[in-house]
């Protein structure tokens, strides 16, 4: 790739330099993200306008020792990733055309069946889970306002997504607007999407209706045809740069998706959980448009349950996560999805257990009456109600009446817009109210 680059007066864009050699373009992606790195390459643009040229000095800087990662040196390669690697590396028109396989499913038998090394599901899950009892959610709750911008982020980076972690945060910050372009709306679109797993599996549990819904909320206003939003697909797709053929029939596509979250359900290790729906839904395809990130979202459904650390898929590029998902559609082999997978997983464990160290022990008080206290803010914050109307709504034990008042009124003075999310507010919303003078 790099004697076309040599060899072009003008810089080339991907697409060009895919068909010069040959490759799949995850692999040629993959490869040129190692040739910037290295500094053989100097990348400009983003997206679809992104292109390559050589450096601008003479002097070409000497190639580094030959990596086998395009994340990071701490993510390591098995050999079984590598022989993956090297399979999907065949140009297109020599690799066999495959479609959608139900044994891969089908033959899989929760707690007894495993997709990732059992004793690496065993350690990720007791590296990642919250000690002692407590709700389901309660660990996805303490680190919801970062966990809002990680996974928003990352995962629509992995779509092509091009707005900064900056960018991001601003746009959290402001909230929708009519000026809101296509990658903005992504980006929001995984906030709500997040935020409505936040609020449902912790009651609903792990159900199809919430996995459609997820699809629906992170693919509004992004679909050409409405009907489609949460809907089974109806229509052919095809996975570009992929010989790989999704089911097409309906009735297989909603057959097999009740299976898979059925199955995730039955899973006891969350970890593994996790892990069997993100590589599943992917797999399956079911919905016309959004199904990968459907599927980073879904994932998170039994860490949440379980009140483990979520997984918000940091620092993994494009490339190595397209070539990861390729080696599911075209090999059923899971081996780069496994060492993708524990290697971001582990990441967000750190990260998001120094979150939760900070944050100290909860409350016992504040723990039991969570969602009472969540009510109580919406109604006052969202609907207008005054706070003796509101508590005397609640229903509360009368011993409980004076902690809980001096608790809810603390809160509403600490109220403001970058914190107003761990109570399902809009941020318009809550500056109205804060800018009518904290009314209650």
């Amino acid at each position: 790739m790099l004697a076309y680059a040599e060899q072009a007066q003008t810089e080339l864009s991907p697409a060009e330099i895919t068909d010069r050699v040959g490759k799949s373009r995850p692999t040629v992606n993959r490869a040129l993200a190692k040739l910037v790195t290295d500094g053989r390459l100097v990348s400009s643009g983003a997206g679809p306008s992104t292109r390559y040229r050589l450096p601008t000095q003479t002097h070409v800087p000497a190639r580094r020792p030959a990596s086998t990662s395009t994340v990071a040196e701490t993510l390591q390669w098995s050999p079984a990733s590598r022989a993956l690697v090297d399979a999907l590396s065949a140009p297109i028109g020599e690799r066999t055309p495959v479609t959608y396989q139900r044994a891969f499913v089908d033959d899989y038998e929760p707690n007894v069946s495993s997709l990732l090394p059992p004793a690496l599901a065993a350690e990720l899950h007791a590296a990642g889970r919250l000690q002692g009892q407590q709700p389901a959610g309660t660990y996805l709750r303490k680190v919801l306002e970062q966990l809002l911008i990680d996974l928003s982020w990352h995962s629509s980076r992995l779509e092509g997504n091009r707005k900064s972690l900056l960018d991001t945060r601003e746009l959290f910050e402001r909230g929708r607007s009519a000026s809101d372009d296509l990658d903005a709306t992504m980006l929001l679109n995984h906030k709500e999407a997040i935020e409505f797993l936040a609020d449902a599996v912790p009651t609903d549990g792990m159900i199809v209706p919430v996995v459609r819904n997820l699809q629906s909320v992170l693919m509004q206003g992004l679909m050409h045809d409405d009907t489609d939003l949460g809907a089974i697909r109806q229509k052919i797709v095809h996975i570009q740069d992929s010989v790989y053929l999704p089911a097409q029939m309906p009735s297989l596509l909603e057959e097999m998706l009740g299976l898979i979250v059925d199955k995730a359900r039955q899973t006891q290790n969350p970890v593994e959980a996790a892990f069997f729906l993100w590589v599943n839904l992917a797999y399956l395809q079911p919905f016309v448009d959004g199904n990968k990130r459907t599927s980073r979202l879904a994932a998170n459904m039994p860490l949440l349950l379980a009140n483990c650390a979520p997984l918000s898929f940091l620092d993994v590029t494009q490339a190595d996560y397209a070539e990861a998902m390729l080696g599911v559609y075209e090999q059923t082999s899971v081996a780069m999805a496994v060492d993708l997978f524990a290697w971001t997983y582990r990441r967000s464990i750190m990260k998001y257990r120094v979150i939760e160290q900070a944050m100290g022990v909860q409350d016992p008080l504040r723990v039991r009456l969570r969602e009472k206290l969540n009510d109580a803010i919406q109604q006052i914050v969202y609907h207008g109600n005054t706070l003796a109307a509101t508590v005397a709504s609640l229903g509360l034990e009368p011993e409980d009446l004076k902690p809980f008042n001096a608790m809810l009124e603390n809160e509403l003075k600490i109220l403001a817009v970058h914190n107003c999310a761990r109570y399902r507010l809009p941020i318009r919303k809550t500056q109205e109210w804060i800018d009518a003078g904290r009314p209650y």
